[in-house]
């Protein structure tokens, strides 16, 4: 038991530290991942396409003609980005609703030459993470301790933005839960309404069939 819980824990640690991801995609196959946002936090998709060989059995770089459709999508299912790129790229988008966001993947498949599959890797990146700070201290000329300065406002910033978030999401759950709990008294309202009116019914019902047989 103990070694059970050791290995979850280890693969949590591991789990939450590694962004990075790789899957395999057929032609006319759709991948979509769900990645929560605070509001105004900026989100880094890093992405490279690999072709199938069938010679090897591996994968190797892909061709200039094969590239990735790329659409995102904020918490009310609006599309906020959606456009074709090339093997390899890097996205980024600000989210203006704090929420789910979805970011779905398909191949621009009129390139495809006999259903080849792909491997993509992926990796997600969001809030602080996104910056690169060696580039901002060179821009900047920053030293290490103003560099670091900045980067602990920048995590004091992101900590905000997640307990804003948060905060958020308990709002929704309550105002979920008490609707829930709203829908769920006036149903058992209406069920009592009904069982007094069909019991009602059927003892008049039954009344009127014993007083037609003259049992009563």
């Amino acid at each position: 038991m103990y070694s059970v819980i050791s290995s979850i824990s280890l693969f949590v640690l591991i789990f939450q530290f590694t962004s990075g991801l790789y899957f395999h995609i057929g032609e006319t196959e759709r991948k979509c991942f769900i990645e929560e946002v605070p509001d105004e936090t900026t989100v880094l998709v890093n992405y490279r396409v690999e072709l199938h060989d069938p010679r090897t059995g591996g994968f190797m770089k892909s061709s200039a003609g094969i590239g990735m459709h790329v659409e995102v999508k904020d918490p009310d299912m609006k599309t906020i980005l959606s456009r074709v790129y090339s093997s390899e790229g890097r996205i980024s988008f600000t989210s203006h609703v704090p929420g789910e966001h979805v970011i779905c993947l398909y191949s621009n498949s009129t390139k495809w030459i006999g259903g080849t599959q792909l491997r993509v890797h992926l990796n997600i990146q969001v809030g602080e993470h996104t910056i690169d700070y060696a580039n901002v201290a060179q821009k900047e000329k920053l030293s290490d301790l103003q560099l670091r300065m900045r980067q602990l406002l920048d995590q004091v910033e992101a900590i905000t933005k997640e307990q804003n978030y948060q905060r958020y999401r308990e709002e929704r759950f309550r105002q979920t839960s008490e609707s829930t709990n709203q829908r769920v008294f006036w149903w058992s309202i209406a069920q009592l309404v009904i069982l007094i009116a069909m019991g009602t019914w059927q003892m008049r019902h039954l009344k009127s069939f014993f007083e037609a047989k003259k049992l009563v």
